[in-house]
């Protein structure tokens, strides 16, 4: 959440960016083309339209889970480190940025094996963790509403 978030706001600021605002919301970059990409466009694919935004709305997301003691989905860290993989073998590896996101999906794997270790261990199923709604008592499908015949 925090490089995604010092990305967006950092090239809103640091770099500019948001000085190209009027022309973004002037609907002028429609009628441009990608291959000669003008300063508004280039600073709109460094901050509003860049990887930052999805990495803070992931960041949010993992820290709502984590709060209400539900283990993010390894699927997360798998899509993201590959995702950093294939940007480094595109792109290079620049100043070490696509590091922070390597250890990130790394540390998510990780807690998504020791939840699931301590799953088993404990003799939970899979059916429990599908039933689990952060509602002691009361799984998904118990709600009302849900799976009922319409």
């Amino acid at each position: 959440m925090f490089y995604g978030a010092a990305h967006t706001l950092g090239s809103l600021t640091a770099e500019g960016a948001a000085r190209y605002a009027p022309t973004w919301f002037s609907r002028k970059l429609r009628a441009e083309d990608l291959a000669s990409m003008s300063p508004a466009m280039s600073a709109y694919w460094l901050s509003v339209s860049s990887f930052g935004p999805p990495m803070i709305l992931l960041g949010l997301t993992v820290l709502w889970l984590d709060r209400r003691g539900i283990t993010p989905p390894s699927f997360l860290a798998w899509v993201l480190g590959a995702w950093t993989v294939l940007d480094t073998a595109v792109a290079g590896p620049g100043v070490g940025q696509n590091l922070i996101l390597l250890v990130a999906s790394g540390l998510l794997v990780a807690g998504a094996r020791r939840a699931a270790n301590r799953d088993r261990s404990a003799g939970r199923t899979v059916e429990d963790a599908d039933r689990f709604s952060g509602h002691p008592g009361q799984g998904v499908l118990d709600r009302p509403g849900v799976g009922d015949a319409q």
